[in-house]
């Protein structure tokens, strides 16, 4: 029976492994096919999607597992079922059991061929066999890196400042008071700590340790992390922010809990000196004794309430993300809503419908440009070719990825599709100018927590290599598709100007990036607000200076160039 059961075991894993690789093989086929570059998925939310299919293997792989141990398992408690009774019928009188020959006989099989059995079924590894099944189908599945873990962790300190989220709410899975999820372990909020600890984010570290031990608390039976590997990044971070008492109190913690801990140990000498430091260095009276009582040098301050125009641009960015920052009434009275036709007779019929945002600069959004059909070719055709969204070196002119830009994006020429030509030759008639010497339509899917900090469109005076290899001169304007709505966050902002825009969907944004007299208009500076919850899908449409000379003529008047306002 035993043997049965071990032919039955094989067999059955056997079936399993040929499953999974039939399984594998069809998925690596379509993630070939597709042709998804590896790496950085955090950055758009279009990728990201793909892990979903990874982690459905990896959970069809558990079971299999799973089901392969049950199995062994329960040939080893028939084992010892059979075992156990035979044990107990010749204990009962060994003499007797032993002197019939077959018993002796079973007896000797049982401890010779039949245990050999039972060890290879235990020292049998199922698991490695498993495991280098998932390692072999790395290359054919979309797995994340540390890169994309750290990534993803960091964006979320992103959303956290920007939107300015309860650490607490955020662990329960609450964003901006609408619940998402079923919340996080200790063990994801002490990960969250630690990856901000391994960026030297000490304030987010604290933080999340601090709420990795709220939670630990209310793990009764099924913790996820430990109180002193807690403690041990909570107190130096504490420590780091500058308040050392707090921190060797909590090293103190952490040594009742592990007294033998050596890092701790050494920690708490170093703490305990920089506290005497400190006494010594205290203010002491006119004859230099420790006793003095010092008298009160505290002073009422009023904290003054800053103005917008008294705020750094940071904190611009931050309010206009969060819509706390309405339009003034004076502006708002003189902006209006119309229907354009720009005198095209089928125009006439289904006229642009504009309306106005900002008057000077002139900032307008047309309403329902661009139709359902065309935004799914759009993005089925750009997202095998995505790559990490890149911005421009103003000193040389090259293209790199920065930190303050996270997305991902491609490019795509009008000849490509009728859907990608209509939408290019759209943005003529809109703007009444031409697109003969455009750039391609750039489509932008913005990952976790996504966005582009305060920036221009324009190249600046001294980026003086910015598009040279284009010959077409610089960006005069900018449209800008939105081809999804944005849950929450995802906002457009102009931080020169204070005004926000919402995403909506078939909805594009125009302004012109140069004035009339060909300079630079900083106060188009705009960024792209992280994305809370949703996924923002964009593509930009850049209008250069050549071919424009009669849509858009020069000024003939010397106007004097705007003050460079790029600080952030």
């Amino acid at each position: 029976m035993t043997f049965q059961l071990q032919v039955l075991i094989n067999k059955n894993l056997k079936m399993f492994f040929l499953h999974k690789i039939a399984v594998l093989f069809t998925v690596a086929m379509c993630v070939n096919q597709q042709q998804f570059v590896s790496g950085e998925l955090y950055t758009a939310l279009a990728d990201m999607e793909e892990l979903l299919e990874t982690e459905s293997v990896l959970i069809d792989t558990l079971h299999g597992y799973i089901k392969v141990q049950e199995q062994r398992l329960a040939t080893l408690r028939r084992n010892v079922e059979d075992y156990s009774s035979e044990h107990e019928e010749a204990s009962k009188n060994i003499q007797q059991y032993l002197s019939n020959p077959i018993n002796a006989y079973l007896l000797v099989k049982r401890l010779t061929t039949d245990w050999k059995r039972v060890e290879e079924l235990i020292s049998e590894d199922v698991g490695k066999l498993f495991v280098a099944n998932i390692t072999t189908s790395r290359n054919d599945l979309k797995f994340p890196t540390d890169e994309d873990l750290n990534g993803a962790a960091v964006a979320l300190m992103r959303l956290q400042d920007t939107y300015k989220l309860d650490t607490s709410q955020v662990a329960r899975g609450v964003l901006n008071g609408v619940q998402y999820s079923t919340g996080l372990s200790a063990g994801d909020c002490f990960e969250l700590g630690r990856q901000s600890y391994n960026n030297g984010d000490y304030y987010h570290t604290v933080l999340w340790m601090q709420e990795a031990m709220n939670r630990l608390h209310e793990e009764k039976n099924r913790t996820t992390t430990t109180k002193p590997d807690i403690l041990e990044y909570l107190a130096f971070s504490t420590y780091m922010q500058g308040n050392v008492a707090r921190a060797l109190s909590m090293t103190n913690e952490l040594l009742e809990l592990v007294p033998s801990h050596q890092r701790a140990l050494g920690n708490r000498a170093y703490y305990q000196e920089e506290i005497q430091k400190i006494k010594v260095n205290k203010k002491r009276g006119e004859d230099g004794k420790n006793d003095v009582r010092l008298t009160s040098q505290f002073t009422v301050v009023e904290k003054k309430i800053k103005t917008i125009s008294e705020m750094t641009e940071r904190e611009r960015y931050e309010m206009l993300c969060r819509g706390e920052v309405p339009q003034s009434p004076e502006i708002q009275k003189n902006l209006k809503c119309r229907y354009v036709d720009r005198g095209i007779p089928f125009l006439k019929i289904a006229p642009f419908k504009e309306e106005e945002a900002y008057l000077d600069p002139r900032i307008v959004i047309y309403h329902d440009v661009i139709y359902d059909d065309e935004i799914d070719t759009i993005k089925r055709m750009a997202q095998p070719r995505f790559k990490r969204a890149t911005v421009q070196n103003y000193k040389t002119g090259e293209l790199e990825i920065a930190n303050y830009r996270i997305s991902k994006s491609a490019w795509l020429q009008e000849h490509e599709h009728k859907h990608v030509e209509a939408v290019s030759r759209r943005v003529e008639h809109m703007t009444s100018m031409s697109v003969d010497t455009a750039e391609e339509l750039q489509v932008v899917n913005y990952g976790i927590g996504g966005h582009y900090e305060p920036h221009f469109d324009f190249a600046r005076r001294e980026e003086t290599n910015a598009f040279k290899s284009l010959g077409t001169g610089n960006r005069i304007a900018t449209v800008l598709y939105y081809m999804t709505d944005v849950e929450q966050g995802g906002g457009t902002v102009f931080t020169a100007i204070n005004i926000s825009l919402w995403p909506k969907k078939g909805s594009a944004a125009f302004w012109h990036n140069l004035k009339p007299n060909g300079e630079g208009d900083y106060r188009t500076r705009h960024a792209a607000c992280p994305v809370l919850t949703g996924s923002k899908w964009v593509a930009n449409k850049w209008l250069h200076e050549q071919g424009q000379e009669f849509l858009r003529p020069c000024t003939l008047e010397n106007q004097a160039p705007d003050p460079d306002v790029g600080s952030y």
